[in-house]
């Protein structure tokens, strides 16, 4: 029994002993596996870019009972993302180009179905886990004139109405795919030419100024995604509240861009945005909802 008891002994100690070692051998080796992630993370310049160009067309002849109108549309788009990484430090930014046009049979003038301009840039330093110290600026404005329903009457230009917003905040990121910035302390300036408040209040600005200051809180977040192969979805929301101006209107801002790849260079693509902003239009406070949908020819770079 003795021998027994001895021998049983002796077993559990050496297993005991080669269960440290062993528990410290893996500990060694996912201590050199942590190291080596943490130097393979990628640093410098991560940069991507898609051109895209949308076609739309509808043609009726005369003898068509149902009635119609002839129209033909395009619409071209840029999407850039060039982002920087280096230790703690993140600095993410995103350009967005895009415009379009549609002509209806018998129209004197094209109309405008796409017309925006914006650049979006996130600078931020790693507080703890997923959050980081931040400093956000947008910039956003059209690239052509705008018109009332009528077609006569010009209510909009290049830079007019330019939007720009700039504050600290904290950044919770994620990865590229996924943040949320929160910027409580954040100036926005609207400028609007001096044509547009001859008259008037136009887009906020009051009349005979050219500028608008507001201090408020802004919150932006990004989400892409691929809801199935080959079909993603991109999100962008924009919120802020004028601390000075009847905080409780808080402008929406929402965009929404989903790719469905049908080869390397073609796709269908949905365009939603959907806009609230009270001192868009003084007298009616509208949701202005813009859709473009179309055959896609797109270019990755």
């Amino acid at each position: 029994m003795k021998k027994i008891i001895l021998t049983l002994s002796l077993l559990l100690t050496v297993s005991f002993m080669s269960a440290q070692n062993a528990e410290k051998e893996n500990l060694k080796q996912n201590e050199a596996a942590a190291a080596r992630k943490t130097v393979e993370l990628p640093n410098g310049w991560k940069k991507f870019g898609q051109i895209s160009f949308l076609f739309n067309q509808s043609a009726f002849n005369n003898a068509w009972m149902a009635g119609g109108t002839s129209s033909i549309a395009g619409n071209i788009g840029l999407n850039y993302d060039f982002n920087y990484k280096k230790g703690l430090i993140v600095w993410d930014n995103k350009l967005i180009a895009a415009y379009g046009l549609a002509k209806l049979k018998g129209a004197e003038r094209n109309t405008k179905t796409d017309d925006r301009l914006e650049w979006n840039s996130l600078f931020g330093k790693q507080a703890s886990g997923y959050w980081y110290y931040s400093a956000f600026l947008n910039f956003k404005t059209q690239m052509d004139s705008g018109f009332d329903s009528t077609g006569m009457n010009r209510i909009s230009q290049l830079f007019s109405p330019a939007y720009l917003q700039l504050g600290p905040g904290m950044l919770w990121k994620k990865s590229d795919n996924l943040k949320v910035n929160f910027a409580p302390a954040t100036s926005r300036l609207i400028i609007v030419d001096r044509q547009f408040t001859e008259f008037g209040t136009s887009f906020g600005v009051e009349k005979g100024k050219t500028l608008r200051y507001e201090f408020g809180a802004s919150i932006s977040g990004y989400y892409k995604l691929n809801l199935i192969e080959n079909v993603s979805m991109e999100n962008i929301l924009n919120l802020y509240s004028n601390y000075l101006d009847k905080p409780e209107n808080i402008d929406v801002d929402y965009q929404m861009n989903l790719v469905m790849k049908v080869n390397k260079f073609m796709s269908a693509n949905l365009s939603f945005q959907a806009i609230y902003d009270d001192n868009a239009n003084p007298i009616k406070s509208e949701i202005q909802i813009r859709e473009v949908f179309g055959l896609g020819v797109n270019y990755s770079f």
